[in-house]
């Protein structure tokens, strides 16, 4: 009997112990997140995603609250691929982050065209398929060149 309450209790506090582990709050969402036809770069000042031959930007960085939910207002063009006709509408970023995966929806707000949901993963590098993915969000500007 006392070793089947050792048992027991060794293994409640394994437990608690795993579970408390995984569910550290994210506080701020930061660096790549991909998916299949999908992409998400974020830094401290820019926001860029793509959803297919789609692309958008809003301001980072992103806070999400105590349950991973998050929303974000930017800008984003259904037409960037192959020809970008410079056409872009007000939008709002989405979604829930639980762990190392993120779920993310974009709505045009003046449309009420709705991209998503899609599945990210963090550090994952985005697999687009035939459309291409920026790699630096549009408002970093690149290193110059050097000779």
């Amino acid at each position: 009997m006392r070793i089947h309450a050792i048992v027991s209790i060794v293994a409640t506090v394994s437990i608690l112990a795993c579970s408390t582990a995984t569910t550290a709050r994210i506080t701020e969402v930061a660096g790549t997140w991909g998916g299949d036809n999908a992409g998400l770069i974020v830094t401290d000042t820019d926001v860029h995603v793509h959803i297919g031959c789609t692309l958008g930007d809003a301001v980072g960085p992103i806070h999400p609250d105590a349950n991973g939910r998050f929303e974000a207002t930017g800008t984003y063009n259904v037409d960037a691929y192959p020809v970008d006709r410079g056409i872009t509408h007000p939008a709002t970023f989405s979604g829930q982050v639980v762990g190392q995966t993120m779920t993310l929806t974009v709505s045009l707000t003046d449309t009420a065209r709705v991209l998503g949901p899609v599945t990210l993963i963090y550090g994952k590098e985005p697999q687009m398929g035939p459309c291409p993915i920026c790699r630096v969000p549009k408002g970093l500007k690149r290193p110059a060149a050097t000779s």
